[in-house]
């Protein structure tokens, strides 16, 4: 894939193939996910499945090895226990993953609206996940559903309230 940067172990045959030893699976599966919310960042993806077999993330042709979809899931549960994934369907197939936590979200969203005098005024979604004011931070292009739950973590902390209308929402800081 132009312009991402594939980790050395990428090309590292035994890399695909979960690893027996405890202490190098455990540093196995943190690379797979650290590449894995590298990889969804730079391709502007928040959802995957676990059969998506053609995936370049899952499959090195080049070496002629893929991901098992065990292997995959393992790697998804592991950074749902980091609160970077969260399973979409009851059978753990398809999932949304979170470049940053939805705290971390939360939090940047909230400081971004202390710094610009926002408190006590309505923001839409889309202005805050696409707007012109929002290109240059993190959260720019994040996926409404996933700024949703990272606000609905800030209205459980009282710093903002969410508000329904006509089928879209906008929120409130204080």
């Amino acid at each position: 894939m132009a312009g991402f940067q594939w980790p050395w172990e990428y090309t590292f045959p035994p890399f695909f193939t979960l690893q027996p030893h405890e202490e190098t699976r455990q540093q196995q599966l943190k690379v797979w996910s650290d590449l894995f919310l590298k990889y969804l960042k730079h391709t502007n993806q928040f959802t995957l499945g676990v059969n998506d077999q053609n995936l370049p993330l899952f499959c090195n042709e080049s070496i002629k090895r893929r991901l098992s979809p065990e292997l995959i899931l393992l790697i998804l549960e592991k950074l749902q226990g980091s609160g970077h994934a969260a399973p979409l369907d009851k059978r753990r197939q398809e999932w949304q993953v979170y470049w940053y936590t939805l705290e971390e979200y939360g939090n940047m969203v909230y400081d971004w609206i202390q710094e610009t005098g926002q408190t006590n005024s309505v923001c839409t979604l889309y202005e805050i996940a696409s707007g012109e004011s929002t290109t240059q931070l993190d959260f720019h292009g994040v996926d409404e559903s996933v700024l949703l739950k990272a606000l609905r973590v800030l209205e459980e902390k009282g710093k903002c309230e969410l508000i329904e209308m006509d089928g879209s929402h906008g929120v409130k800081f204080f």
